[in-house]
C-alpha cells in the first residue's frame, strides 16, 4: 500500500527529528522547562506569554520560575513528538486493514504504539520526577527503539532483489549491533547524569590513564540526579566511572564495527554500506573527542546524539540485509536440490567423496 509505505517513510524521519530536539532540549537544560505535564503551566497550547498569565503561572508553581525560552523549547518536543505518536496510530491501523494483512502482520506495527505509550508514560515521569537519570535514560533508549522499529519496517519492505546474494558473516554484523545499542545506553547514562564534562582531557582522563573511580554509585539506579542512593552529594569520581566507561566503550564499538565495516567493504554488492559505516563510525569518534576537547559544545553535542541513532539504523539495516541474504540463498539452494553452504564453505562428508 503506498500510502503505508509512504506514513512509514515520514515516521522515521520523524523520529530522526525528535531524537535531535529531544537531545537540544536536554543538552540545553530545557527538561523542566514546563513543571506539568502535559501541558505546561496549565497550558496545553503555548506556554504563558501575557502578563497575567505569567502572573498565574508564578502563584500556581511559586517554586519553579517560567523561562520562556526553555518551555517552547519543552512544548516544541512535547508536540513533535506527539504528531509521531498519531502517525505511529495511523500506521497501526492501516496495518490491521485486510489488504496490508495480506502482505505483513501487524504484529510489529501494534507493538510499536505500545512503545510510543510507554514512551509518553517515561516523558511525562521525566518531569514530575525532576529528572530522575534511570527514566531519563529510559526515555532515551525509547525513542531510539522506536526510530530503529520504523527504520527496521521500511527496510522490510525493500524488495528481495535489492538485497545482494553473498553476504558477510551475521554472527559480526549482530555482534557489531548489539555493541551499538549498549554504548548508546552508556551514552544516556552518560548524559543524564550530566558526567560529560567529567574528563575535559583526551586521551587522558583528567590528565591520567587510569583516573580514580567510584563504580559503586556510578551505576546505582534507584537514585536522584547529582545523589547517591543513600541522599548524599555523587562524587566527581562516580562520574568520572560514568565518563571513562563510555570511552572503553567507544573503543569497543570502533574495533567490532570497523571489523563489519571492512568485512562489507570486501564484498561485492555491500561496498556502500562498509563505506557509510565507515564514515559514520569515524564521524562519531570525531565528534565525542569533540566534545570533550572543546567542552561540550551544544551543536556538537546535539550531532553526536543525532550520530549515534545514524549509526544504529545502519547498523540495524546491515543485519536486516544479511539475514534475508541468508534466507533467500537457502531457499534457492532448497529449491535447486542443494545442501545449503555451511559456515566456512564446509561440505557434509558425503559430499566430499570422489565425484
Amino acid at each position: 500500500m503506498r500510502l503505508y509505505h509512504r506514513l512509514l517513510i515520514v515516521a522515521t524521519l520523524l523520529a530522526f527529528a525528535v531524537i535531535a530536539l529531544g537531545a537540544y532540549v536536554r543538552l540545553s537544560d530545557a527538561g523542566l522547562g514546563c513543571p506539568d505535564w502535559p501541558g505546561c503551566y496549565g497550558h496545553w497550547l503555548g506556554v504563558p506569554d501575557a502578563p497575567h498569565e505569567q502572573h498565574a503561572a508564578a502563584q500556581a508553581f511559586p517554586e519553579r520560575p517560567l523561562d520562556t525560552d526553555k518551555a517552547w523549547k519543552e512544548m516544541l518536543h512535547r508536540y513533535l513528538a506527539g504528531t509521531l505518536g498519531l502517525l505511529i496510530l495511523t500506521l497501526t491501523v492501516l496495518s490491521w486493514r485486510q489488504e496490508m494483512r495480506d502482505r505483513q502482520s501487524p504484529v510489529l506495527p501494534t507493538a510499536l504504539l505500545g512503545i510510543v505509550g510507554l514512551q509518553a508514560a517515561l516523558g511525562m515521569w521525566t518531569v514530575t520526577l525532576l529528572l530522575k537519570p534511570v527514566i531519563v535514560t529510559l526515555h532515551l533508549i525509547g525513542g531510539l527503539t522506536t526510530l530503529s522499529i520504523l527504520a527496521g519496517m521500511a527496510m522490510a519492505r525493500r524488495t528481495a532483489a535489492d538485497t545482494p546474494l553473498r553476504s558477510p558473516p551475521s554472527p559480526l554484523a549482530l555482534a557489531a549491533l548489539l555493541a551499538v545499542i549498549f554504548q548508546i545506553a552508556l551514552g544516556g547514562w552518560v548524559s543524564s547524569n550530566y558526567a560529560a564534562l567529567a574528563c575535559l582531557d583526551f586521551p587522558t582522563c583528567q590528565g591520567q590513564w587510569h583516573p580514580a573511580m567510584d563504580f559503586s554509585h556510578a551505576f546505582t539506579l534507584h537514585r536522584e540526579l547529582g545523589q547517591t542512593a543513600d541522599g548524599q552529594l555523587l562524587p566527581l569520581a562516580a562520574l568520572t566511572a560514568i565518563h571513562w566507561s563510555h570511552r572503553l566503550g567507544a573503543l569497543i564499538v570502533a574495533l567490532i564495527v570497523g571489523a563489519l565495516a571492512f568485512g562489507l567493504i570486501r564484498h561485492e554488492g555491500w561496498r556502500a554500506w562498509g563505506s557509510l559505516l565507515t564514515g559514520l563510525l569515524m564521524a562519531q569518534i570525531a565528534l565525542g573527542i569533540g566534545n570533550v576537547l572543546w567542552s561540550l559544545p551544544l551543536a556538537l553535542a546535539v550531532a553526536h546524539n543525532l550520530g549515534a541513532a545514524c549509526l544504529l539504523t545502519a547498523t540495524l539495516s546491515v543485519n536486516i540485509l544479511i539475514f534475508r541474504a541468508n534466507r533467500r540463498n537457502l531457499g534457492i539452494a532448497a529449491s535447486q536440490g542443494q545442501a545449503p553452504r555451511l559456515p566456512g564453505h564446509c561440505r557434509p562428508a558425503h559430499q566430499a567423496t570422489n565425484r
